[in-house]
C-alpha cells in the first residue's frame, strides 16, 4: 500500500543563496524531483544573479509552480513577456530571463526543474 509523505519548506533538505545575497532556494526532495520555495528580493534578476552560478546566456530551466507574493516580469528569448503576480500559476519554458518587478519579495512554489536550479557547476 501507498505511503503519505510530508515535508517541509519550512524545514528544507536543501538551501541554495543566489548571488550578492538577492534570495534563496528552499528545497525538499522527492521521488519525481525536488520542490522549492524561491524566494528573490527587490533587485534581483536572473542574469545578474543566477547567470554567473548557471554558465548559460538565459535561464535554461523549465518552471512550473504558483506565485505567493510579489511580482516577476519573465522575458523569453524570442521576446514574449509575461508577469507573474499573487495566485498567478505559470509555466515557464526554458530560455528565459526574469527579474522582479517593485519592492516586494517574490515567493513562488516551484515543481519543476528545481534539482539543478542555482546549484553551482563543477
Amino acid at each position: 500500500m501507498a505511503s503519505t509523505i510530508r515535508k517541509s519548506l519550512n524545514n528544507p533538505e536543501e538551501t541554495r543563496p543566489v548571488k550578492d545575497g538577492m534570495g534563496q532556494v528552499e528545497l525538499v526532495n522527492l521521488d519525481a524531483g525536488a520542490v522549492s520555495r524561491v524566494t528573490f528580493l527587490p533587485g534581483w534578476k536572473w542574469s545578474q544573479h543566477v547567470k554567473p552560478i548557471a554558465r548559460t546566456d538565459s535561464c535554461m530551466i523549465a518552471h512550473k509552480g504558483y506565485t505567493i507574493s510579489g511580482h516577476l516580469k519573465v522575458v523569453m528569448d524570442d521576446g514574449e513577456e509575461n508577469e507573474y503576480g499573487p495566485g498567478d500559476f505559470g509555466i515557464i519554458p526554458p530560455g528565459h530571463d526574469a527579474w522582479v518587478v517593485g519592492d516586494e519579495p517574490y515567493v513562488y512554489i516551484d515543481w519543476q526543474g528545481m534539482d539543478d536550479y542555482a546549484k553551482p557547476k563543477d
